[in-house]
């Protein structure tokens, strides 16, 4: 059985804000297909990416009060995957550059368990490292 040590981690100037318990991406790559007068669909046109995620992260010590900084301030930060020890991840490397929140949602806070914050974000820069 695979022993998961890593983790996905919000960082802000090399630095990490708080780890992510839930990331649910989505991306888009349109292309619109050319005709001409003689044949149907001889050629597309690759519009640009958008990537979008939200992410869950525990409402716990100041990670939400600054991640709703960053929303406010329209500042970017980094998604990065964090090993503490072995290699079962299955990419070595996880590069969403450049993000920005979008959405801010906090869950209401139970008796039992940590409460959760929701954010909706997109990726300016997007690359993944088998």
């Amino acid at each position: 059985m695979s022993d998961w040590n890593t983790r996905l981690e919000v960082k802000l100037d090399g630095r990490t804000i708080t780890p992510i318990t839930n990331f649910s991406p989505s991306f888009n790559v349109p292309h619109t297909v050319l005709h001409s007068l003689e044949a149907d669909g001889v050629g597309y046109v690759r519009q640009p990416f958008t990537f979008t995620f939200t992410m869950t992260v525990p409402a716990v010590a100041s990670a939400v009060a600054d991640l709703t900084e960053l929303a406010a301030s329209g500042k970017e930060f980094a998604v990065a995957v964090a090993e503490k020890q072995g290699n079962d991840w299955a990419f070595s490397a996880l590069k969403f550059g450049r993000c920005v929140v979008s959405a801010v949602q906090p869950s209401t806070v139970t008796v039992d368990g940590v409460p959760q914050a929701n954010f909706t974000c997109m990726a300016l820069n997007v690359g993944v490292e088998e």
